[in-house]
């Protein structure tokens, strides 16, 4: 027994097409890694392809459990990178950088910052 087979129409159960404006060509994605100061002076590393939406999830508590608990965070470093690939070995490799590596780091990119900041 066919239920509503004559009423069901299959392609109106379909999503609206695409438009050609709606696609972003994977080389349009901007991969960033990026390094946040917490309130408690401690440093959060991660990587994102939407870094203002990222920032505003931290700042909202919903992005990591690390840096919801060490809100307000500020974004101190970031790093544009080619592809979703190179920014997980960026941000593993500047996770496994010591504090003062990574202070280091932030010396080339902001010099004046550095002295404010707890060793």
């Amino acid at each position: 027994m066919k239920a509503n087979s004559e009423n069901s129409d299959p392609r109106t159960d379909l999503p609206p097409p695409i438009e050609a404006g709606d696609l972003v060509p994977p080389a349009a994605i901007q991969w960033v890694v990026y390094l946040l100061e917490c309130v408690d002076g401690s440093l959060y590393a991660g990587m994102t392809n939407r870094l203002q939406h990222r920032l505003q999830q931290h700042l909202a508590g919903k992005a990591s459990r690390y840096t919801r608990a060490r809100l307000p965070v500020k974004l101190v470093y970031s790093e544009v990178v080619a592809d979703r690939s190179a920014a997980l070995r960026r941000e593993a490799a500047i996770k496994r950088l010591s504090r003062p590596q990574k202070l280091a780091l932030l010396a080339r990119m902001e010099p004046e910052s550095l002295a404010a900041r707890p060793a």
